[in-house]
């Protein structure tokens, strides 16, 4: 295993409903940091007790921005409102997550979205959102938990995609534990993997040159094996961009 390339603490945000949901999501970076030689990593968690501009003092202060799963983003904020009962909503923790995205975005700090945290990225750049999949998609397949475990289903990666080149793979299956999902991709944005009844599951921007890092994947990477390239994978190279983003500003 190589030698560590930055003895100074790595800081990443971990934005989640609370600081016991973000635990999982700790302990998958933390995990990944062992895997690629990081010599000290430091998570804050931003939930939404904390003020949204306290918050926006951590986001500047850390070197990168995970956005994690949850409730539904209030459908308001992609022109259907009046479809929010069908939601189950945090508006406050909307409040935050919107205010520190639009902060890692702008300062072009490496971003990764969670299945919530993918739908947020998505609406943030203009995108919108099915409600709800079995209310306005006609599909076969479950993307929702079962039994309150999580679903399985297949994935299709696009060729030459950001996905494509942190995973190696072109298909392969992910747990699933949503009932809403990318209609319109936001600005700049384009889908880089499906499932089989062509619902997105991943996000990234449609043009890689000269762009900041920016995914979003629909699956709980941090509920799957570590060595299933969907989620190991994807941690390892996350922290690798946000290391990156802090030896090239020193913005840790």
């Amino acid at each position: 295993m190589s030698e560590p390339i930055h003895t100074q603490p790595i800081r990443i945000a971990i934005a989640a409903a609370s600081e016991e949901k973000a635990v999982p999501y700790q302990q998958w970076l933390h995990r990944a940091a062992s895997v690629a030689s990081i010599a000290t990593l430091e998570l804050v968690v931003l939930t939404p007790a904390m003020p949204v501009s306290e918050a926006v003092e951590q986001i500047n202060r850390c070197s990168g921005l995970l956005l994690t799963g949850g409730k539904d983003i209030h459908p308001q904020r992609y022109g259907l409102g009046h479809r929010a009962a069908e939601c189950r909503l945090e508006p406050q923790r909307d409040e935050l997550e919107f205010a520190v995205f639009d902060a890692a975005q702008k300062a072009k700090k490496p971003i990764l979205g969670i299945c919530r945290g993918c739908q947020l990225i998505n609406v943030a750049l203009g995108g919108s959102l099915y409600v709800d999949i079995p209310t306005d998609l006609r599909t076969s397949i479950e993307h929702r938990k079962q039994n309150q475990r999580d679903s399985e289903h297949p994935i299709a990666v696009v060729g030459g995609s950001l996905l494509f080149k942190i995973t190696g793979e072109v298909e392969g299956i992910v747990n699933s534990a949503h009932h809403q999902a990318i209609h319109q991709p936001g600005r700049g944005l384009t889908v880089t993997a499906y499932s089989p009844d062509n619902v997105a599951e991943a996000v990234e921007w449609e043009s890689l040159y000269g762009s900041s890092f920016l995914l979003g994947v629909q699956w709980h990477p941090e509920r799957m094996a570590f060595d299933n390239p969907f989620s190991g994978k994807i941690a390892t190279h996350f922290l690798f961009e946000v290391e990156s983003f802090a030896l090239l500003l020193g913005a840790t």
